[in-house]
């Protein structure tokens, strides 16, 4: 009989334990937006989804480092509970495949629990294209610059430091 009480409390610890990490998601916007003073190219924004690759990025990964998500349509300081307000400040696309890829990703974010500051960093990535980068569109490359980034917020946000230096700003 004890051994039926203590199980069956452990079953409910447990599931108050997963309801209680739910809560604790940290909400990522769906889509990032772009900064209102932002240095981004109209043929970028249009052309290349870099802005929904990179909350999708920061989701995956945050995974490998046991970080809840919770996708939202979008967020602010305000929104309640834990939540990463992030903006693209620069997305920076020169060269080609014939002459070489130029390309460059440059964010800002800020960690907030129920509007208080919890943190806040900047992060930037360059790429070259990488190997065979002569066979891959400008779009192609810059998704290489917010795939490192979303590497880099997401290990940020296991371990978050206010004023944090991400990517190739290290």
């Amino acid at each position: 009989m004890q051994q039926k009480i203590i199980v069956a409390f452990g079953a409910v610890l447990s599931v108050a334990s997963a309801a209680a990490a739910a809560g604790d998601a940290i909400k990522v916007p769906s889509t990032v937006p772009y900064a209102d003073a932002n240095g981004v190219a109209g043929n970028v924004k249009r052309e290349c989804p870099i802005n929904q690759q990179l909350s999708d990025y920061i989701i995956e990964y945050a995974q490998e480092h046991h970080v809840a998500t919770e996708s939202v349509p979008a967020t602010d300081a305000q929104t309640p509970g834990r939540v990463l307000v992030i903006e693209i400040t620069d997305a920076v696309s020169r060269g080609n495949p014939f002459i070489g890829h130029r390309k460059s990703t440059s964010v800002r974010g800020t960690l907030y629990q129920d509007g208080a500051k919890v943190a806040a960093f900047r992060g930037e990535r360059d790429s070259m294209g990488g190997a065979f980068a002569g066979f891959k569109g400008s779009c192609s490359v810059l998704g290489r610059t917010v795939k490192a980034l979303g590497s880099d917020i997401a290990t940020w946000l296991a371990k978050p430091v206010d004023d944090a230096q991400l990517g190739d700003l290290e």
